[in-house]
C-alpha cells in the first residue's frame, strides 16, 4: 500500500509502521481525543463530543488533515484556544510531549489509512504481511473506567479515577454583575463613561471627539454542592465527596456541604491543595458519616442558615443524594420548594438513576422531583463529566 501524502505534510506529521490493524470507531477517538483537550484547560462538553463523533463519520479517518479540521471547527470556539488545541492535537495523533499533560498509556490500537487512489490493504500487491501505514492511536487508561458503576470499583481503580476527575474543570454559568467594564463602540443599553471621555478630550484641547461606554461585567456563578453520606450512599459518596474537593479547590464560587442525620459545612477542609488531607480533615468533621438520613431537616437548616439569606441566591445548587429520606416527604417537598424559589437552577445528581428501569419511587425522590431543574446520574466519570457539562450550560 501506497503511504498517502496527508500523512507527509509538516502539521501531521508521519505515524509509525505498526502489525495491529485494528479498525477504532469514531466515537472512541473522539472521546480520547476530548479527554486530552480537558488535560490541557480546553472545556470539551460532553455534547461537543457527540458533535465531534459525528463529523468524524462526516469526513472519515482516511485523511487527518479532514480529522484536524473537523475537530477545530467543532471545538475551538475562541481564537486563543487554537495554540492549545494544536499542541492537543499533536500530542494525540502524532506522540509529541506537551509541557504539562500527563497520559497514563496501557494500551495501543491502530487505524488504517488507504492511499490515495482508494486501494485497501487486501488488494493482492505487495507482501500481505505488511501492514503498511497505520496512525498508532494512545488512550488514556481512565477512558476504560468512564463508564464504569463507582460501587464496582476497586482501590487501585479509585486512585486512578481521582486523576480524572483533578482534570475536570468545573466552570459554572456566568451572571450579570453590577460592576462596569470598558467597552469599544457604541451599542445599545450602554452607559457614558464619563472619566475615560474627559480624558480622551484633553488630548484634543476639550474637545470631544470619541465618547466611551461602559457594561455590566459578568461574573461566574456561586455552586452549591450538598453531599449526601448516609449509609444508603457508601458505595457512591467516597467517589462524589472526592468531586466535591475537586470542585472546591478549582473555583473560588464553590461552597460543600454534606447531609445526613445533620448538616455539615466542609468547604474550608476542603479547600486544602491536598487531597488526602483535605478528605482526611473533612471526614473528621463529618460526625454523621454512613448514618441515617434527614434531608429534609437538613435542607431547612441550609435554608434557614445559609441558602435564604444568601448563598443560594441566583446560585446554582447541586443536591448528590439517592433521594432515600428517613424523615417526612413533606418536609423535604417544602424545603425544595423554598430552595427552588431563591435558587437559579436546582440540580438533583442520583447514582441509582443509572439503573435499568429506574423510578423515582422513594417517598423523598418523588417529594424532591417536582422541584428539580436538572435531575442527571452520578455513578460513573462519564456521568460527572455531563454534571460540568450542565452546570457550564
Amino acid at each position: 500500500m501506497g503511504s498517502p501524502s496527508c500523512l507527509r505534510t509538516p502539521l501531521l506529521g508521519r505515524s509509525r509502521r505498526v502489525s495491529d490493524t485494528t479498525l477504532v470507531p469514531s466515537p472512541r477517538l473522539a472521546v480520547a481525543f476530548a479527554t486530552v483537550l480537558r488535560r490541557v484547560g480546553l472545556a470539551v462538553p460532553v455534547g461537543s463530543v457527540i458533535t465531534l463523533a459525528d463529523a468524524f463519520e462526516a469526513v472519515g479517518l482516511q485523511r487527518r488533515a479532514g480529522v484536524y479540521w473537523a475537530g477545530r471547527s467543532v471545538l475551538v470556539r475562541r481564537p486563543e484556544d487554537i495554540a492549545l488545541y494544536d499542541a492537543a492535537f499533536n500530542a494525540f495523533w502524532d506522540r509529541l510531549a506537551v509541557s504539562g499533560m500527563t497520559t497514563t498509556i496501557e494500551e495501543v490500537v491502530t487505524l488504517a489509512f488507504d492511499d490515495e487512489d482508494g486501494d485497501n490493504d487486501d488488494s493482492g500487491d505487495g507482501d500481505p504481511d505488511d501492514p503498511g501505514e497505520i496512525l498508532a492511536v494512545r488512550y488514556s487508561a481512565t477512558e476504560t473506567l468512564r463508564d464504569k458503576d463507582f460501587a464496582e470499583y476497586t482501590s487501585e481503580e479509585f486512585d486512578e479515577a481521582r486523576k480524572a476527575m483533578a482534570a475536570l474543570r468545573l466552570v459554572g454559568s456566568r451572571r450579570r454583575s453590577r460592576r462596569l467594564e470598558p467597552v469599544r463602540g457604541r451599542r445599545t443599553a450602554q452607559r457614558p463613561d464619563l472619566r475615560r471621555t474627559v480624558r480622551r478630550a484633553l488630548r484634543t484641547d476639550g474637545v470631544v471627539i470619541s465618547r466611551a461606554f461602559r457594561k455590566p461585567s459578568e461574573k461566574p456563578r456561586r455552586i452549591v454542592l450538598l453531599c449526601d453520606v448516609s449509609g444508603s450512599m457508601e458505595s457512591y459518596a467516597r467517589a462524589l465527596f472526592r468531586f466535591c474537593q475537586v470542585a472546591v479547590v478549582g473555583r473560588g464560587r464553590v461552597e460543600a456541604f454534606t447531609l445526613g442525620t445533620r448538616l455539615t459545612r466542609v468547604t474550608r477542609e476542603l479547600s486544602s491543595r491536598d487531597p488526602d488531607d483535605a478528605l482526611r480533615r473533612a471526614s473528621a468533621r463529618v460526625l454523621d458519616w454512613s448514618g441515617g438520613t434527614r434531608l429534609g431537616d437538613g435542607l431547612r437548616e441550609f435554608n434557614d442558615r445559609w441558602g435564604v439569606r444568601g448563598m443560594a441566591r441566583q446560585s446554582i445548587v447541586v443536591v448528590l443524594s439517592d433521594g432515600w429520606d428517613r424523615g417526612e416527604p413533606a418536609v423535604l417537598g417544602a424545603q425544595m420548594e423554598r430552595l427552588h424559589r431563591v435558587a437559579y437552577r436546582v440540580v438533583w445528581v442520583n447514582p441509582l438513576k443509572a439503573a435499568p428501569g429506574y423510578q423515582p419511587l422513594a417517598r423523598g425522590m418523588a417529594a424532591a422531583l417536582p422541584h428539580v431543574d436538572v435531575f442527571i446520574e452520578g455513578h460513573s466519570l462519564a456521568s460527572l463529566e455531563e454534571l460540568a457539562a450542565v452546570l457550564a450550560s
